[in-house]
């Protein structure tokens, strides 16, 4: 199949899962305090049904994946193209962009210090006891396992069904191996499960950008007394969504991927500085001694059951965000891994990307609570009044140069979620055409209505931006079914994939064609 050949717009999907957005919202409007407290009781029932599920499922991806990355399968190429398109840096910069966007910064400097405040019930509980396992618990939720199921077996099933097969790329790809071609033929698990995953990707892109307005403001209000108003949140977010539709107009190729890698490089940058000026050695056993911990606990630690609701809180609620990211992101992993081989391409996503991650949260939540310890109540106290963004202006509050800092922080915010926005963009107009490469107006489109529905949730409240992130766990349900069968499928498409390339050989090569 022509992969640019022209691909109708899917109109079910897009107005059943739009329309529900807006009955959401309108909903909201009408009785916000309904709508909120039916969220709170579908996400204790979600958390409680089917958060065991969860930790098994992540913790197989990932395992089986790692497995398929050193077998003889790991250097089957993907995308059908024989070079990769995008430098090693480019291409992980962009992977990178997606987890660390949703609260790399706030997330980074807020867990680990919730975390040495109170310890989790795994470490035997008590407050400011605890460091490495106050890092050994982010790196469970920002680590090997959160980040494989954003990309690795999933995305080689993608891969295979889009560029392989020439199949649209969309999430109900993921059941092709089961069903056959007629998952795309007016197919209502095939409608379904394109509708769960728009609707989960939009509850987890608006969660954070949400919020990034309300931080933004806090942020300008703490360095510069701007008073803290609904109007500076939405003049933020508005100005979010211009530089996302903007990105978005100009495509994967020069917007996404120039966005992606001058924020990283900038984040570098920062971090080097941080690490420089800040507490080196603290941050360093930081990194290392969560890292021994996590290393060492890691099985009890992914499976851990006993405390139904701390786990809610922290474990099921990071699954089900990721799950609920995943399907848009393995879409876009998809169209930008072509040419990389099984092998880099798990190695990235689930051992280069997620070190990385850790290293910066070593880094930022290091450095808090390093001056906790020097200074008790310098970090905590605004973490408990304020919040995540009190948190980050606390921390840079120790640091020389606080203003700067604390302005450099918020530059990268600003950078990382706008960058997520026209990827979620991209990603959803990729799935409503099926085409990797989805016309201009809709990639817009979608990056403002994110914006604008953002802007109308600030207007509700705090409140019902908190329900729209809980809300992901509600809807990665219905996705977490999607992530099953690549457990089984990746390698079995791995190994036909081998075949094909000449990489391994077998006596009864014909029962290897129609396999799928």
């Amino acid at each position: 199949m022509n992969q640019k050949k022209k691909v109708k717009l899917d109109w079910p999907v897009f107005i059943i899962s739009g329309g529900f957005l807006i009955l959401f919202i309108i909903l909201s409007f009408i009785n916000s305090d309904m709508v909120g407290s039916t969220i709170s009781s579908l996400f204790d029932l979600s958390a409680n049904l089917f958060g065991a599920y969860w930790q098994i499922l992540l913790l197989l991806n990932f395992l089986i994946g790692l497995g398929l990355a050193f077998s003889r399968y790991g250097k089957v190429k993907l995308g059908k193209m024989d070079k990769p398109k995008y430098s090693f840096f480019g291409w992980v910069s962009m992977i990178l962009v997606t987890l660390l966007a949703s609260g790399g910064v706030f997330w980074a400097a807020s867990e680990p210090m919730n975390h040495y405040m109170s310890t989790p019930p795994l470490f035997g509980g008590g407050e400011f006891n605890n460091i490495p396992a106050a890092f050994a618990q982010s790196f469970l939720h920002w680590g090997f396992t959160a980040w494989a199921i954003l990309g690795t077996l999933a995305t080689i099933v993608m891969m295979y069904v889009h560029y392989t097969k020439g199949l649209p790329l969309r999430p109900r790809g993921l059941l092709y191996p089961i069903f056959g071609e007629k998952i795309y033929h007016k197919s209502l698990i095939g409608s379904t499960a394109d509708i769960f995953s728009i609707i989960a990707t939009v509850a987890g892109t608006l969660g954070p950008l949400g919020f990034l307005g309300l931080q933004i403001s806090y942020g300008l209000n703490h360095l510069f007394d701007v008073p803290n108003t609904l109007s500076l949140s939405i003049i933020v977010v508005l100005a979010l969504v211009a530089i996302a539709a903007i990105s978005a107009a100009t495509g994967v190729d020069r917007g996404i991927y120039h966005l992606s890698n001058y924020n990283v490089k900038f984040t570098i940058l920062l971090a080097l500085v941080i690490l420089i000026i800040g507490p080196t050695m603290f941050i360093i056993d930081a990194f290392v001694g969560g890292t021994g911990v996590h290393i060492q606990n890691f099985f009890e630690m992914s499976l851990y059951r006993e405390d139904n609701s701390w786990l809610a809180w922290w474990t099921i609620f990071f699954w089900g965000w990721f799950i609920g990211y995943a399907p848009m992101l393995i879409v876009f992993i998809s169209r930008i891994s072509r040419g990389r081989t099984i092998r880099e391409l798990i190695i990235a996503v689930s051992i280069v990307a997620p070190i990385v991650n850790n290293f910066w949260f070593s880094i930022v939540g290091g450095t808090g609570v390093f001056f906790e310890t020097e200074n008790p109540g310098s970090i905590s106290n605004a973490l408990n009044e304020g919040g995540m963004p009190a948190a980050v202006m606390a921390i840079t509050d120790q640091l020389p140069m606080g203003t700067v800092f604390g302005l450099a922080f918020l530059l990268v915010s600003i950078i990382f979620v706008a960058t997520t926005t026209d990827t979620m963009s991209y990603t959803v107009a990729a799935t409503l055409t099926g085409n990797d490469h989805p016309t201009r107006w809709l990639r817009v489109f979608w990056a403002i209505i994110f914006g604008l529905t953002t802007v109308m949730i600030l207007t509700i409240g705090e409140n019902s931006i908190s329900a729209i992130q809980n809300s992901i766990v509600i809807t990665a349900v219905p996705v977490s079914f999607l992530l099953l069968p690549p457990l089984w499928n990746a390698p079995r498409i791995a190994r036909k994939m081998a075949l094909e390339q000449g990489l391994i050989w077998q006596r009864e090569m014909r029962k290897k064609v129609d396999k799928y």
